[in-house]
């Protein structure tokens, strides 16, 4: 899942996205309300995490370009501006949540689960397809109770996967969602991951499957004639 922070402390812009990167995220930080408005008018994030004191564009602005926009990523405003007031009006502007400086790391992390599983359509912690299962708050997968090793690489490709089985993602769409602004990576490291991955999905009666010139989609292995 590909997280934007907004947030001109360098500081506490450091601390934050390392400790989200830590929990496994793609996290791109900008420090100024323009840059934001710009990034997020050209690239798709999941979540924008978003302060409302910013240099050049205020994040209330921001916020309100990119729902005119109809830009769909969740964004969790994250401000010393607590006044029911400000709350209320971030809200109205299509905030989906709201937290004031200063606050628990813990508590920010589990809001970001959240609004990133309410994002995909899902409202419980777990999710099972065949005889595998993800718990979306430690991102692990497991079947028949025995956690499956993945490389970090794999796993993303399988959450983004698994979090809209059945459907097609298109491969640009897993890119975006694993990558961020200094990653490389192309479609042809894509079609690698997926490799490795049915591999690693076949003894649990998953593959992956392509839908030529589009994307992947996660689907029950065939069972043995």
């Amino acid at each position: 899942m590909r997280i934007l922070l907004v947030e001109d402390n360098e500081t506490l812009a450091d601390g934050l996205s390392s400790i989200l990167r830590g929990s496994g995220y793609a996290v791109d930080v900008v420090g100024d309300g323009a840059s934001a408005d710009a990034v997020t008018a050209t690239e798709t994030f999941d979540l924008v995490i978003l302060d409302l004191n910013l240099p050049e564009m205020g994040g209330l602005q921001v916020l309100r370009s990119m729902r005119s926009r109809q830009d769909k990523a969740a964004v969790l405003i994250l401000t010393a501006r607590g006044t029911t007031e400000e709350r209320v009006k971030g809200l109205d502007l299509g905030a989906d949540d709201y937290m004031t400086k200063p606050f628990d790391v813990s508590e920010l992390e589990a809001r970001v689960r959240v609004l990133l599983r309410r994002r995909a359509g899902l409202h419980s912690s777990s999710v099972q397809y065949g005889n595998v299962s993800l718990d979306l708050t430690s991102r692990s997968f497991s079947a028949d109770g025995v956690l499956i090793d993945l490389p970090a690489r794999e796993l993303g490709i399988l959450e983004v996967l698994f979090m809209r089985a059945g459907k097609v993602v298109p491969k640009d769409a897993i890119i975006q969602s694993l990558a961020g602004f200094d990653d490389d990576l192309s479609a042809n490291a894509i079609e690698q991951y997926v490799s490795r991955l049915r591999k690693r999905l076949g003894p649990y009666g998953l593959t992956v499957r392509t839908a030529r010139g589009i994307g992947y989609y996660l689907d029950k292995a065939a069972e043995p004639a």
